[in-house]
C-alpha cells in the first residue's frame, strides 16, 4: 500500500537501508565523457566542492593509467578533504599498487564476468576471472585498503556465476559489492528484481553503478536504493562514458524531497557545483536539464505564473533555494498580466494603466514573432513607454527602403502631422540618414530640428536581439529634448526615437 501525506510518498514496499552513501565518479567515470580532460588543478577544484557539498566518497581516478593520475590523486588526497578517497583499478596487483602509490586507501577494483567480456575482451574462463577478482581483493586487503569490488557488465551476467563471483570476493575479505550496468540496460522491474536477490544472498553493502544508455539511470538506482542497495554511484550533471551515469543532484534531490530522506548534504551547493563541472569539461547542461538547469525554475505561462506568484509549491516541486538555484519569470506569448506587473515591480518601475497596456501589448507581439524578451528587453521597453511623448501630434504611417551596392540608400516616409499626411523621399549615406532626412523634409514647414546626439546599443546579443536608440534633439528656439525607442529594427527605432524627440519639442513650444 502506497501512502501521500500531501508531501512524501511512503511505501510498506520499500526496503531502504538505514544508511545510504554517495560515491561521487566525476573526476573519473565523468572525465571519460568523450573531449572531457581534467586538469590538476581543475580536479582539485571539483573535489573541494564535492567535500564541501558532503558526499561521502569521491572517486579521484584510474591511477594506474598514467603518471599524471597517480599526481593529482596525490594532490587532493594532501588537502585532509573529510570525504574519502577512492583509486579505480583492474584485478591486478600492479594497478593496486598504483592506487597505494597515490596515496588512497580505499580501492575500487574491478573485471568483467559477463560471456561478453570473457570472450571477447579478456579472453579468460570463469575460473581465471574468479581467481583475478579473489587475488585482487586479498593483495589490496593485505595492504590495509578498504576495497570495493565490481563485477563489471554485472547486468548481463548469468545469475548463478554473478553469485559465484560475489561469494569468493567475500570470502576474500571485500568490504562492498558493487553491481555495474555496463551499458544502461536495466529496467526498474530487472532493477528490483537482481538487487533483491543479491541482498538475500549475501551480508555484505551492496553498491550500485547505473549507466544513462536508456534514461534510466536515475530512476534505477532509486529502485536499487529501495530494495536496500546501501551506496549509490553518481556523477555531477551525470557525466559519464556515452550518455552517462546516474546524475548527483537527480538522485539526491528526488530522495529528499519524494523520498522524505535527507541524506546530511548541503544541497544548496548543488547549482553552483553543477555550473563550475559544466565550465570546466566544456559540457553544458540543457535548459530542461531537471534540478540545475536554467529553466528548472522557470515560468511563462500566464496561468503557471499567477499560482507561482500566490504559492511556489502550485508549480514547482521544491524551492530553487533548496540547490541554490533561483526561479524565473520569462516572458513572451504566454506571459499574463499577472507575470508582467510582478516583473516591473521587481525593477521598481511604475506604470500607469495606459502604459502598461502599451508594454503588454510589446511583450505579446514580441513574442509572437518568436522573441524570447528578456530582463533587460523589458526594462528598455518601459523606460521608453515612459518617457515618451503624453501627446503626439506626429506619427509615422509608413516606410519604405531602398539600398544596395552602387545605389544611394533610399528613404519614403509617411508622417500623419496634426492629422493631415504627408509622403516623401530622400537619400543619405545609409538608410537610418536617409530616413531622417525625409522626416526633417516633413516637419520643414512646423520646425527645424537638429540631431545633436545617436546613440545605439543591442540589448541583449543575438540576432533577434531589441535594438534600443537615444537621441537627443534641438530646434531653432534652443530647446531640447531627448527620444528613446526600442524595436527589433534599427531603422524603425531611429525613426521613432527622432519622432518621440520631436512631439517632445512640440509640446515644449506649445507650452512657452
Amino acid at each position: 500500500m502506497t501512502k501521500y501525506d500531501g508531501k512524501i510518498l511512503v511505501s510498506e514496499y520499500m526496503n531502504f537501508a538505514d544508511e545510504i552513501y554517495i560515491f561521487d565518479t566525476t573526476l573519473r567515470d565523468g572525465e571519460q565523457t568523450p573531449g572531457v580532460a581534467l586538469t590538476v588543478d581543475e580536479k582539485i577544484q571539483i573535489a573541494q566542492k564535492l567535500n564541501n557539498l558532503g558526499v561521502d566518497k569521491i572517486e579521484v581516478g584510474f591511477p594506474a593509467s598514467s603518471n599524471g593520475e597517480v599526481e593529482s590523486a596525490k594532490k587532493i588526497a594532501s588537502l585532509g578533504l573529510d570525504s574519502t578517497l577512492a583509486g579505480l583499478a583492474r584485478s591486478l596487483n600492479n594497478d593496486i599498487d598504483a592506487v597505494i602509490d597515490a596515496d588512497l586507501d580505499y580501492v575500487h577494483t574491478f573485471i568483467g564476468t559477463s560471456p561478453l567480456h570473457r570472450e571477447f575482451k579478456l579472453k579468460m574462463s570463469k575460473e581465471k576471472i574468479i581467481e583475478n577478482a579473489v587475488n585482487a581483493v586479498e593483495y589490496a586487503k593485505d595492504h590495509g585498503l578498504t576495497v570495493e569490488f565490481s563485477a563489471e557488465d554485472a547486468t548481463r551476467t548469468e545469475k548463478d556465476f554473478l553469485l559465484e563471483v560475489f561469494g569468493e570476493v567475500i570470502d576474500a575479505g571485500v568490504d562492498i559489492l558493487d553491481v555495474p550496468d555496463t551499458v544502461g540496460v536495466l529496467t526498474p522491474v530487472y532493477t528490483h528484481e537482481l538487487v533483491t536477490y543479491i541482498k538475500n544472498h549475501f551480508n555484505v553493502p551492496i553498491s550500485v553503478h547505473f549507466h544513462n544508455d536508456f534514461g534510466l539511470a536515475t530512476a534505477n538506482t532509486l529502485t536499487a536504493l529501495e530494495c536496500g542497495a546501501n551506496q549509490a554511484h553518481v556523477t555531477v550533471n551525470g557525466l559519464g562514458e556515452r550518455t552517462g551515469n546516474c546524475s548527483l543532484e537527480e538522485l539526491v534531490i528526488t530522495l529528499k524531497v519524494a523520498y522524505g530522506i535527507d541524506l546530511g548534504l548541503d544541497t544548496s551547493r548543488l547549482y553552483s557545483l553543477s555550473k563550475l563541472v559544466g565550465r570546466l569539461t566544456g559540457v553544458k547542461m540543457p535548459v530542461n536539464k531537471p534540478i540545475v538547469g536554467d529553466n528548472a525554475f522557470s515560468h511563462e505561462s500566464g496561468i503557471h505564473v499567477h499560482g507561482i506568484l500566490n504559492n511556489s509549491f502550485t508549480y514547482e516541486p521544491m524551492s530553487p533555494e533548496l540547490v541554490g538555484h533561483s526561479r524565473r519569470i520569462v516572458l513572451g506569448k504566454h506571459t499574463g498580466a499577472n507575470a508582467l506587473k510582478s516583473k516591473l515591480k521587481e525593477f521598481h518601475i511604475d506604470l500607469n494603466n495606459d502604459q502598461f497596456c502599451k508594454v503588454f501589448d510589446e511583450i505579446k507581439s514580441l513574442g509572437d514573432s518568436g522573441k524570447c524578451v528578456t530582463d533587460d528587453d523589458l526594462v528598455a521597453i518601459a523606460v521608453t513607454e515612459l518617457s515618451s511623448a503624453r501627446e503626439t501630434p506626429i506619427i509615422l504611417k509608413g516606410l519604405g527602403l531602398s539600398s544596395g551596392t552602387g545605389v544611394s540608400p533610399t528613404a519614403t516616409v509617411k508622417l500623419e502631422i496634426d492629422g493631415v499626411e504627408k509622403e516623401t523621399a530622400s537619400t543619405g549615406v545609409g538608410p537610418v540618414d536617409a530616413a531622417l532626412n525625409a522626416i526633417r523634409e516633413l516637419i520643414r514647414d512646423t520646425m527645424d530640428i537638429e540631431l545633436e546626439e545617436y546613440n545605439l546599443e543591442a540589448i541583449t546579443g543575438g540576432t533577434d536581439a531589441l535594438a534600443e536608440v537615444f537621441v537627443v534633439s534641438s530646434d531653432s528656439f534652443g530647446n531640447r529634448s531627448t527620444g528613446r525607442s526600442t524595436n527589433q529594427d534599427i531603422v524603425m527605432a531611429s525613426i521613432l526615437a527622432v519622432l518621440d524627440s520631436i512631439n517632445k519639442l512640440l509640446l515644449i513650444q506649445k507650452a512657452s
